[in-house]
């Protein structure tokens, strides 16, 4: 295992922590492997709730290792020394992240730029310290809104905030985040992984992982559906839900006025 992806399990949650701080956290290829390898183990582990995703030092991540950066502009294209990345991790960088069918949360400590911010955005949901800041950074480098931001941005915060912070690449400090929908809670620095543990701790006392699971799923596949086809869908996954042992175990919980002891989740990947 490559020591700039840490791997660490507290309690129901795994934690992914980007550890190349001199650089900002900034990917290498042989770092997207690896960082894949690592969400892979937690969505294996029965015993893993939730991932959270974070980084060491000032920053959360910066992006995509600014050598390979020169590279791609240097030959006018991406460069082709991703062959060892798996199909779906590039183009759209991280977006296999929506797919993992476990909660995966950005615990944004520091700086998240370029990459480092598709990288939050692709997380299902973002705990900023309170003297963090994400920043596009795109078109001050001439570059377009890429890695799919100009399909997620106005989705979670509106066309016109979207486009104000994809044209301005400016600073977006924890509180504003906060208020425009970019962060979901905002943390003291030092307090950040124990906060999002124990909303992680929370879920996993009350909350059934299958329900999570398909509720992710959901939420991702009905943003491009039509109202019909997504009310028809979450029809028979309802009638799914209540032939589940889930719901027997939900009712009985209820009924008993004692939290519910559901099963784990069991995901096999290829």
């Amino acid at each position: 295992m490559s020591d700039d992806i840490r791997y660490e399990v507290k309690g129901r949650v795994a934690i992914v922590r980007l550890n190349r701080p001199d650089k900002l956290n900034a990917f290498t290829y042989d770092m997207l492997a690896a960082f894949r390898d690592r969400i892979d183990e937690a969505v294996r582990d029965s015993a893993i709730t939730a991932i959270v995703v974070t980084g060491t030092g000032r920053a959360f991540c910066a992006g995509i290792d600014v050598s390979l950066l020169e590279q791609s502009v240097t030959e006018g294209r991406e460069s082709e020394g991703r062959d060892h990345i798996r199909d779906g991790d590039l183009p759209a960088l991280f977006s296999f992240l929506l797919r993992v069918p476990k909660p995966v949360i950005a615990a944004v400590n520091g700086v998240a730029a370029g990459g480092g911010f598709v990288l939050a955005m692709m997380c299902d949901m973002r705990v900023v310290a309170d003297d963090a800041y994400l920043a596009t950074i795109f078109s001050r480098r001439g570059l377009i809104a890429e890695h799919a931001m100009s399909w997620i941005l106005p989705r979670q915060i509106g066309t016109s905030r979207a486009l104000d912070l994809l044209w301005s690449s400016r600073k977006v400090g924890a509180r504003e985040a906060l208020a425009i929908g970019l962060a979901d809670r905002i943390s003291n620095p030092e307090a950040l992984l124990d906060d999002v543990a124990a909303y992680v701790e929370e879920l996993a006392a009350s909350v059934s992982p299958r329900a999570m699971a398909v509720i992710k799923r959901q939420v991702y596949a009905h943003w491009s559906a039509a109202l019909r086809e997504a009310s028809i869908e979450c029809e028979w996954q309802m009638n799914e839900a209540l032939a589940h042992s889930d719901a027997e175990e939900g009712a009985r919980s209820f009924v008993e006025r004692r939290e519910p002891r559901f099963g784990s989740l069991e995901v096999r990947l290829p």
